[in-house]
């Protein structure tokens, strides 16, 4: 097979996914159809110079509906040649998309791809599309369905997480988001987003909020703990599920949760011949991908297995790890994930992640990839591996290495 290369990686500064927000008077496909444009003139892509826009989104109703991935290319400067994919894994649609991509490479279906996400929360609201897993009783009981915000908070009772421990790596991600930025770290891959008229209405990271400390988070109450606790409450369903737990610990909040934002992220994926046809350097190649299944009540817990599969697959272990990304779509699945393979919180999200930044759903997958390949070329390292926990219970995992 042939290696497949990350020849750019881009993504939008995250806005505020409320209707006040920077980014809200900015359609999906707009929002997208910059990333195209973006990423076609940094890299000079003319004529018909991939084989498939392949793009993530998760809310895939109203403007987000369709093949959105087919509407941005004809919305763009992309030849009209190149057709579009839509694909949905939940959380991990971006990430996904830059696997499918990377693997048609690798077997030969085309030389060159461009794959990515988006997601505009302040537009379409998440779960407005419904979804069967949630509404529909048949489906809902077999599976013993809860809120993700209960299942965040089944991971801190069933692996101890405490409350402070959950709050004092969000202040961290703040922290860290905001030394990030404070150093220009995200200077190369952000693009300004711009309004119809071409004015540049967004160049920052909007949602952070720096100097969030200990006590201002220990003000905030839990935010699933009602859900979990009156009754009919999804409590109930989660210890008919896990006996063994007396109760469920409600530790989670808008402080340790991750933000609600609008954004957009895409990576250009090729061969080696795509790199020389095109007169451009790999910056690293993709050396893995991985998916699983896990349990769908706990439903979070997806970023241990699939890491242990992608390293077992590769004959690796995790010290040959240099960095990671794992989304922070709730604090205690960064910390389970920390916990379970004893991996010290220098070497994790080292410049922040969604709690500070937020997590446009589809796009975020390919944004952390792109902040790994950034952070791996700043401090040299060598291999980094990105991977999110995703809705229903799944797990996906990208390693990739520096070239």
């Amino acid at each position: 097979m042939s290696d497949a290369y990350i020849y750019d990686a881009i993504r939008s500064p995250r806005g505020k996914g409320r209707k006040d927000g920077a980014l809200h008077e900015v359609t999906s496909v707009q929002l997208s159809a910059q990333m195209l444009n973006s990423l076609k003139s940094r890299n000079a892509l003319e004529g018909h110079a991939v084989e498939d826009v392949i793009w993530g989104n998760v809310t895939q109703v109203g403007e987000q509906g369709g093949c959105l991935a087919r509407t941005a290319v004809l919305a763009s400067d992309l030849d009209e040649r190149i057709p579009g994919l839509a694909i949905n894994r939940f959380c991990a649609s971006g990430l996904e998309a830059v696997n499918l991509a990377a693997n048609q490479v690798r077997g030969g279906a085309g030389e060159g791809y461009i794959a990515g996400g988006v997601e505009m929360m302040s537009r379409v609201a998440m779960g407005s599309d419904g979804a069967a897993i949630a509404v529909d009783p048949s489906v809902a009981m077999e599976t013993y369905f809860v809120p993700q915000g209960i299942s965040a908070d089944i991971i801190a009772t069933e692996y101890n997480l405490s409350r402070d421990d959950a709050d004092a790596l969000a202040v961290e991600s703040q922290n860290r988001a905001k030394a990030a930025w404070d150093d220009n770290r995200f200077a190369g891959s952000i693009v300004p987003i711009r309004d119809r008229n071409g004015i540049d209405i967004l160049d920052h990271d909007e949602y952070m909020r720096p100097g969030t400390d200990m006590q201002s988070l220990g003000a905030l109450r839990a935010s699933f703990k009602d859900m979990g606790e009156v009754m009919p409450g999804f409590d109930a369903v989660a210890l008919m599920k896990y006996p063994h737990l007396e109760r469920i610990n409600h530790i989670h909040h808008a402080g340790n949760s991750s933000g609600i934002v609008d954004g957009a992220a895409a990576l250009l994926i090729g061969s080696k011949e795509f790199g020389e046809q095109h007169d451009l350097k790999p910056r690293a190649r993709i050396r893995a991908t991985a998916k699983i299944g896990t349990d769908p009540t706990i439903m979070l817990t997806g970023p241990v297995p699939v890491t242990q599969k992608i390293l077992e697959d590769n004959g690796m272990a995790i010290g040959d790890i240099d960095l990671f990304e794992v989304n922070e779509a709730f604090a205690s699945v960064v910390l389970r994930f920390m916990q379970a393979f004893d991996v010290g919180s220098d070497k994790v999200n080292v410049n922040g992640g969604a709690i500070a930044m937020g997590h446009p759903l589809g796009a975020t997958g390919a944004m952390i990839l792109g902040t790994l390949l950034d952070e791996m070329e700043r401090s040299d390292k060598e291999t980094g591996l990105a991977t999110l926990c995703i809705a229903s219970g799944m797990g996906a995992a990208t390693i990739i290495e520096r070239v």
